[in-house]
């Protein structure tokens, strides 16, 4: 009986496994398509993600007074709930931020801004 076969393993890769079981990565796939490009990162999802400086938009425009009555400008600094965003969120300068703290306390004082989201 020398004319046996042997079967090979496919050259691309590894086999695919049964339906039901994890491949060789192991762990849960979630809605991911089968053999779709895996998110990049380790554990935890941190990978190579840079994320770009950001950069004070009063300084690049160079606004130097904040105008308290421009309420569509300062409406952008200020969340849904009517908390003032906190530069390290929008990328404002601690300079350009405490003016702008001040011009959303005054017109909120003047009633163009409210102080509170409506329930």
């Amino acid at each position: 009986m020398s004319d046996e076969t042997t079967v090979k393993a496919p050259e691309t890769g590894a086999a695919p496994a049964p339906a039901g079981q994890s491949g060789p990565g192991g762990g849960y796939q979630g809605n991911r398509a089968a053999g779709g490009p895996r998110p990049a990162g380790g554990p935890g999802g941190r990978g190579k993600f840079f994320r770009r400086k950001k950069v004070c938009k009063f300084c690049t425009e160079k606004i130097d007074a904040i105008p308290y009555r421009d309420v569509r400008l300062l409406q952008g600094f200020v969340a849904e709930r009517g908390k003032i965003v906190p530069r390290r969120l929008t990328g404002v300068c601690t300079t350009h931020q405490r003016r702008l703290t001040r011009a959303i306390k005054q017109a909120r004082n003047i009633a163009l801004l409210p102080f509170a989201a409506r329930h």
